[in-house]
């Protein structure tokens, strides 16, 4: 039986984390703080970065850590579930990133070093097709339903549907796509920051997706499938309340991880809705939040893979 969550998670402990100018022009979470230096800034991020390592190895969750290189800098390596998804099946997902400065994040050296450790039997790199100005951002811009096999994902500049149909196809899981905008109208850049699916919940922002029949469609995809829904505002979503990940530590415990902003907008009901399905578990991670415009899920790389 397929699990909807994993016992490893993978993390780039930051080396050069700053104000990513190529992502912020897609990317409308991303937010410069003024009156900070650079040097700040990185040491803010990395102590957030440490903190958030340290309660997840508290609650028994399995960390890889994996220390960022300075050269070249990568201003957002912090965030690698976007270039990499490792599945149970044994096979490793490289994808093709949106920006240049991005693509570098993809690095031999932490392949080898998940070798090392899993077992792998199979790299599909997609990462080729940036070349070609198709892009397809990861378990940023695909949620995948493990157990039912079936991936969802909002259509972006970062996610480029002909490549997302041909992704699912290959690795035989039903695509559900639709179009998400934020309340400016605008695209939102990746689908886990509207949608969260867990083992038995779902929390998505049904007020972004603005056509009445996509919106149905991915309701009774998640009604089908056993999902109870929790909505979330467009407010909720821009505190980064969808950006969510479940996991399971080593006493088969799971726990929803997600952001202290995140939980501070989510109302009394909808925190009493999750608990019937999992613990939650919140990370204080400011300024990695509002300089990277990813959160608490976007830090996370799920490790499918069979343990060595």
């Amino acid at each position: 039986m397929p699990q909807q969550y994993t016992a490893h998670l993978m993390m780039i402990r930051p080396a050069c984390f700053q104000f990513n100018m190529e992502t912020a022009a897609s990317n409308a979470f991303q937010h410069a703080i003024e009156g900070l230096s650079k040097e700040e800034i990185k040491q803010k991020a990395i102590a957030e970065f440490d903190n958030y390592v340290n309660t997840l190895q508290e609650h028994k969750i399995n960390v890889l850590v994996i220390q960022d290189t300075k050269e070249p800098a990568k201003p957002d390596a912090i965030f690698p579930n976007n270039w990499i998804s490792m599945h149970a099946n044994g096979q490793v997902c490289l994808y093709p990133m949106f920006t240049p400065n991005r693509r570098a994040e993809v690095r031999k050296e932490i392949l080898d070093t998940l070798k090392n450790n899993f077992n792998i039997i199979e790299i599909k790199d997609y990462t080729s097709y940036a070349l070609q100005h198709q892009f397809l951002e990861g378990t940023g811009s695909i949620i995948f339903d493990h157990i039912h096999r079936i991936a969802y994902a909002c259509l972006s500049p970062r996610t480029d549907q002909t490549l997302y149909i041909q992704f699912c196809k290959e690795i035989d899981y039903e695509a559900v796509y639709f179009s998400a905008v934020d309340a400016q109208k605008k695209a939102i850049y990746h689908t886990n920051v509207m949608l969260t699916i867990g083992d038995t919940f779902a929390v998505i922002c049904l007020d972004s997706i603005t056509n009445e029949a996509e919106q149905n469609i991915v309701v009774e995809k998640l009604e089908q499938t056993g999902h109870e829904i929790i909505a979330i505002s467009l407010e909720q979503m821009n505190a980064f309340a969808g950006n969510m990940l479940q996991v399971i530590n080593e006493d088969g415990k799971t726990y929803l991880i997600m952001s202290e902003t995140a939980y501070d907008r989510l109302d009394a009901q909808q925190i009493k809705q999750l608990k019937k399905h999992t613990s939650i578990l919140s990370v204080e991670i400011p300024t990695i939040e509002t300089i990277g415009g990813g959160s608490a899920r976007c830090m996370l790389a799920e490790i499918f893979l069979e343990k060595k």
